[in-house]
């Protein structure tokens, strides 16, 4: 709404807090994002210090006057520290990028990821020499059906997640995307399942389709000669959907089987975090195996190929590979446990709890005046009204802190103010994961906070958003 009130004043009872004002810069990690044979970005936020302002709990501070005044000579640009990885951010979601784009199945997009292609390579010169003892006589040719193979592989990946992502459309859970990568494939769910048993559905239905492939690639199989260049191929595509199936079925996060776990202990305690902690610490467990058991296994030749005492190409080549499964297994874990928590603490964050007191004052009001009269009420924020009371813009705390104090009495405050769009007006009703999307949807630092009968509450910057997020993240579940 634009109106704020008959008389155009704001609520006297709300307090601000105290973070100097920026644009949150990083991205939030989405909470729900289905992780599956992935390695995840994200750094654990860092800790708050004392100062930094509760969700629940916002600390009184000091006039916006003298706070400005202290600042007046330092560069804008520098006013706030650097926002955390993981900290909120107040930016519109650009479209999700991570390689390149090859449709939009079912809506969503897919993207292929510079790393598959150094995959793909490996898997074609591996099954090339697999194909150089099955079928001799191809030469060269072998590579290129190699090369199909990688690509077949892949499809069936896609498969896999397309699995994942029609079940989350069905639960009416948004996906932002699929990416084909290193080691697999990823559908990133922007939320989580309502339900254990939901949960349970949306991780089993991908393992459970890979299976189907392997069923389908084994009946081709019999229609064909095993010594043929179709018949290697359906066999190779059976084995390896039987594997992707079977190490996604394992009981640890970030794999499928790890979500399905979860869910069983979530429906058992009732709690998700409960669910979660368990199927972390399997995984990490599982990475430890991992990381010792599969250059065990390929050295002693329980895998097919002969056994060899001596340490050669391939003995590295497996070491390598089993350290970098058992590092994407490992932080996809962890990367679990922070999303967890961030979930349990995002009802924390209210914006009528972070909301500033303002003050409004005419488009022509000297700066100086402006302040004063912030000062004599204890407000933290200035809002542009019309004649009427009507909000028209916000003026812009880093533009105040710019402004030389023998400056101020000539500078009216519509100079420093931003106009007000339909994107930051908030309702002060928003808590958790809704206010995060309605900041998220419009960029700006401050948010006109107003009540549902359109008064003002006041005004929500986004970075004390950022350091009641920070501090909700550094306490312990």
């Amino acid at each position: 709404m634009d109106e704020s009130g008959e008389s155009g004043q704001p609520r006297p009872d709300n307090n601000g807090a105290t973070a100097r004002e920026e644009a949150p810069t990083a991205q939030t990690a989405d909470p729900a994002a289905h992780e599956d044979r992935r390695t995840p970005t994200q750094t654990p936020p860092s800790p708050a210090d004392d100062s930094t302002p509760d969700a629940k709990t916002p600390t009184p501070s000091a006039p916006l006057a003298d706070k400005s005044a202290d600042k007046s000579a330092e560069n804008t640009e520098n006013a706030t520290p650097a926002a955390p990885r993981n900290a909120p951010a107040a930016q519109r979601p650009k479209e999700p990028g991570g390689g390149i784009l090859m449709g939009r199945p079912f809506g969503v997009p897919v993207y292929v990821a510079p790393s598959w292609f150094l995959v793909a390579a490996l898997i074609t010169w591996i099954f090339g020499g697999q194909l150089d003892r099955v079928l001799p006589e191809l030469g060269a040719a072998r590579y290129l059906v190699s090369l199909f193979f990688a690509v077949a592989f892949y499809a069936s990946v896609l498969i896999h997640e397309l699995a994942h992502t029609i079940a989350a459309l069905r639960f009416h859970l948004p996906v932002r995307r699929i990416q084909l990568q290193f080691f697999g494939g990823a559908s990133e769910i922007e939320k989580e399942a309502e339900t254990p048993g939901r949960e349970f559905v949306l991780a089993f239905v991908g393992p459970l389709l890979s299976l189907a492939l392997a069923g389908l690639f084994y009946l081709a199989h019999q229609t064909v000669r095993a010594d043929t260049v179709p018949g290697v191929l359906l066999a190779g595509l059976m084995i390896s959907n039987l594997f992707v199936a079977a190490f996604n079925l394992l009981p640890g996060l970030p794999l499928d089987g790890g979500r399905m776990l979860r869910a069983v202990v979530w429906k058992i305690t009732g709690k998700p975090m409960s669910g979660t902690v368990a199927a972390a610490w399997i995984g990490r467990a599982l990475a430890l195996s991992v990381l010792v058991g599969l250059p065990l296994l390929t050295q002693s030749g329980a895998l097919g190929a002969p056994a060899d005492d001596s340490i050669g190409m391939d003995t590295l080549t497996d070491a390598l590979l089993a350290a970098i499964l058992a590092a994407i297994i490992w932080t996809g874990a962890g990367n679990s446990l922070r999303m967890a928590r961030l979930r349990e603490h995002l009802p924390e964050l209210r914006a009528r709890a972070l909301t500033r007191r303002a003050v409004p004052v005419q488009a022509d009001t000297p700066l100086s005046e402006a302040l004063r009269r912030a000062n004599d009420v204890g407000a933290r924020a200035l809002v542009v009204v019309d004649p009427h009371g009507r909000p028209l813009s916000l003026v812009r705390e880093a533009a105040i802190v710019g402004v030389p104090e023998h400056r101020r009495p000539w500078v009216a405050v519509s100079s420093l103010a931003h106009d007000l769009t339909d994107g930051m007006r908030v309702s002060a009703e928003l808590t958790g994961e809704d206010l995060l999307d309605a900041l998220r949807a419009t960029p700006a630092t401050e948010y006109l906070v107003i009540e549902e009968t359109g008064e003002i509450y006041g005004v929500l910057s986004a970075t004390d958003v950022e350091r009641a997020f920070v501090k909700a993240m550094a306490r312990p579940s």
